[in-house]
């Protein structure tokens, strides 16, 4: 029980990472700094130092700052598909250094690949959401990113199955979602073009 547990803490962190590398960062060392979750073994630990979380802090502001400008929201989503991915994975195998080596393996290729599949549909909704030319719809989609990072980083921690089974359904619900939105965008242009 112990390896699903943690292979569940690692797929959680690779989420979250993908929604907001910085803000999971920050999170994570300030809940360890805190109190909230118990200090990690590891590598993982290390993201209670000060610094670190002042960094992350900091990444995190600039962030939700960049992605109310439209225009700039998809460039910075954009960007870090080269960053959100591998972080994912590193997070993972992090979060199961202390495993034997098949399930540091299974967390860094799953994360990845979880991380990979998050941030593309992340990025899909994002890019949706930046066609409208005005920073409200883009307040609203960082706001629920911030209710998903805080709330899932609890549950991580402290229920780790359940928190793994809520990202993947929340996956799957964005995924349906930046469908639906396309599939409505798509109409409205055609329509838009059809009847100029």
């Amino acid at each position: 029980m112990g390896s699903l547990i943690t292979l569940a803490q690692s797929l959680g962190l690779a989420y979250l990472s993908a929604i907001s590398l910085y803000g999971t960062v920050a999170i994570l060392g300030f809940a360890q700094r805190t109190g909230w979750i118990h200090p990690i073994t590891g590598p993982l630990g290390d993201l209670a130092n000060p610094i670190v979380i002042v960094l992350a802090t900091v990444l995190a502001v600039v962030e939700f700052l960049a992605t109310l400008i439209p225009g700039v929201a998809t460039v910075w989503e954009s960007a870090h598909t080269f960053i959100r991915p591998p972080a994912a994975a590193v997070l993972a195998v992090a979060t199961a250094w202390h495993g034997d080596p098949s399930l540091i393996l299974a967390a860094g290729l799953l994360g990845g690949g979880l991380g990979l599949a998050t941030h593309v549909t992340k990025l899909g909704l994002r890019v949706a959401v930046d066609t409208s030319p005005e920073p409200v719809t883009n307040g609203i989609l960082n706001i629920a990113e911030l209710s998903v990072l805080a709330s899932l980083s609890y549950l991580v921690w402290h229920h780790p199955l359940l928190a793994l089974v809520i990202a993947l359904t929340l996956l799957v619900l964005t995924a349906l979602l930046v469908r639906t939105v396309w599939r409505a965008l798509k109409s409205f242009f055609t329509r838009g073009t059809v009847s100029g």
